[in-house]
């Protein structure tokens, strides 16, 4: 499956449009991610803890988009944009959506 940010594929035709799709992921922060996240914050540096979590949800929202556009018989994905957003009272729930246009290209 070919995924790209660009509105075409380089090299190749798209012969049929399938329709958009979409990957959602909503990712809680548990407690202890949060305190270690707090001790990079306090001490300066990187957090391991979030980037890990932020990869991990990023990755999913691709491969769930991925899927559903399989499911619908495309073989590329274009036009891919992905979008974070934080949500609940204490925004330790991270939201990550992929989405792009499903095509079928030679």
């Amino acid at each position: 499956m070919i995924v790209t940010t660009t509105p075409s594929v380089e090299g190749k035709k798209i012969v049929e449009y399938k329709g958009i799709v979409f990957g959602e992921v909503i990712s809680g922060v548990n407690f202890v991610k949060d305190f270690m996240a707090g001790l990079s914050d306090f001490f300066g540096g990187r957090s391991t803890t979030y980037e890990e979590e932020l990869i991990n949800a990023r990755h999913n929202a691709i491969e769930e988009m991925k899927q559903r556009a399989l499911a619908l018989g495309a073989n590329a994905v274009v036009g891919v944009d992905i979008d974070y957003e934080v949500l609940g009272q204490s925004g330790s729930m991270l939201m990550v959506t992929a989405s792009g246009t499903a095509v079928v290209v030679e």
